[in-house]
């Protein structure tokens, strides 16, 4: 099975705003990197196979994403998860983060994979979460390609897994809007074959 994890593209959001899960739409440059991420799928070698499925996340940052490559590809159905949401920031909710109390702030930013934004959930909630997805994608989708439109935090934890490395190096991932991430699960261990910016 190969994941190919899509980072939604430029949400129409100003800078410096915590969204999370609110349902933000896409900003005005989605055509240019809707075009952008085609090229780069254009470009994966798969070994003579083709995509199978697209899974979204159900914020319309996404499922815009995933019905227009759709579109593209005549893959039929798309399914929406609810497990490939973005974190809930809770109370933080289309807030700015320099207005969030910095006491508060600190408290969460020092252990994220365990503490929650007031009324969110934790990084150890959304790693679950994603756990839950792969092995199910594992388990229904083998020798399938299957393309993932979801999140930044999402597609952290999903490296986080396959890498085996502790949630509190979640940021050192840079996963950009629109951008691909190529995870493979065809050997004993899962890997990442090419992250492509």
């Amino acid at each position: 099975m190969q994941l190919l994890l899509i980072r939604h593209t430029t949400p129409q959001v100003p800078a410096g705003i915590c969204y999370g899960q609110s349902d933000i739409d896409v900003a005005a440059s989605f055509n240019e990197e809707f075009i952008a991420i085609v090229a780069k799928l254009n470009s994966l070698k798969l070994g003579g196979s083709e995509f199978h499925a697209i899974v979204s996340s159900p914020l319309q940052r996404c499922t815009k994403l995933a019905y227009a490559l759709n579109v593209t590809l005549d893959l039929g159905n798309i399914n929406e998860d609810d497990r490939l949401k973005e974190l809930n920031f809770g109370d933080w909710e289309l807030q700015a983060w320099d207005g969030i109390p910095r006491a508060e702030f600190d408290r969460w930013a020092d252990d994220y994979a365990n503490t929650t934004p007031p009324n969110g959930e934790t990084f150890a909630e959304l790693h679950k979460r994603s756990k839950a997805f792969i092995l199910e994608m594992s388990e229904y989708s083998a020798k399938k390609n299957i393309i993932v439109i979801t999140h930044g935090g999402l597609i952290r934890a999903m490296l986080a897994e396959v890498l085996q490395i502790p949630l509190k190096h979640l940021f050192r991932f840079q996963i950009d809007y629109g951008s691909l991430t190529h995870l493979t699960f065809d050997g004993v261990a899962p890997r990442i074959i090419c992250v492509n910016r």
